[in-house]
């Protein structure tokens, strides 16, 4: 199952710099996960600096 970023979302972008498959990208008002393309590979969920903003 992909990451999902929640309403938390600070828009920081970290995530987005740390996703090597560039699953991550700038939506409206939060950053959002493509599903088809995420790997779960937790590398989102252990750089996001705010607790909750990543669920997966």
């Amino acid at each position: 199952m992909a990451y999902t970023i929640t309403d938390l979302c600070v828009s920081c972008g970290v995530c987005e710099g740390e996703c090597p498959v560039g699953a991550i990208s700038k939506g409206d008002g939060k950053y959002v996960v493509d599903a088809d393309t995420c790997i779960d590979c937790n590398a989102c969920l252990s750089a996001c600096p705010t607790d909750g903003a990543i669920e997966g």
